[in-house]
């Protein structure tokens, strides 16, 4: 994993291989909340500890794992932000190596996922507002009928309500400001 164990003692390697394999699988089982599998998140560990930047072929060689299952497991971390690829004077290979601002990583997916969620939530309460509206003002519904619909629509209005604050807290994220409330740990 890219140490300099030249003058480590055997029983030092243990360690450190030891304690880090402990931290890589906690975050391999941990990076399901980003859709990511568990090689995928092994490899972003793999990267976290690595000392310099590393080719796919490094990689592969040191999870035991095919270039082609590297390159898919990059190419996700890449699309997530949670790794970056990076140029060194003298390689030919591609380069890649951990985004380390986990804040930053955290309210790039999040903020995205949730964005979507809420624009998805938001469209499809707003078409049943308007089709609850249509119905009570066009057809007459019976008494019963129309107290279950005016029901309803009180319910997706609140719906409605937090889905708006939802985007609010959203961009709390996108801008930083929701560091102001909940400041990062220095």
């Amino acid at each position: 994993m890219g140490l300099d164990q030249t003058q480590w003692t055997q029983e030092e390697q243990d360690i450190v291989q030891r304690i880090r394999k402990r931290v890589i699988e906690v975050v391999g089982r941990n990076m399901e909340l980003y859709g990511v599998t568990l090689s995928t998140g092994h490899l972003y560990g793999l990267l976290f500890f690595a000392d310099k930047p590393m080719t796919l072929d490094e990689m592969g060689s040191e999870m035991k794992m095919s270039k082609t299952s590297m390159s898919t497991g990059v190419r996700t971390l890449l699309d997530l932000n949670m790794v970056n690829k990076v140029w060194e004077k003298g390689s030919r290979k591609d380069l890649y190596e951990v985004e380390y601002d986990w804040y930053q990583t955290f309210t790039d997916y999040f903020a995205n996922e949730w964005r979507r969620a809420v624009e998805n939530n938001l469209q499809a309460l707003r078409r049943a507002i308007k089709e609850i509206d249509r119905l009570l003002e066009t057809s007459e519904p019976s008494e019963s009928v129309a107290a279950v619909l005016k029901n309803d629509l009180q319910k997706i209005r609140q719906a409605e309500q937090y889905y708006r604050w939802l985007d609010r807290l959203i961009d709390t994220m996108e801008d930083g400001t929701i560091y102001d409330l909940v400041p990062k740990e220095t």
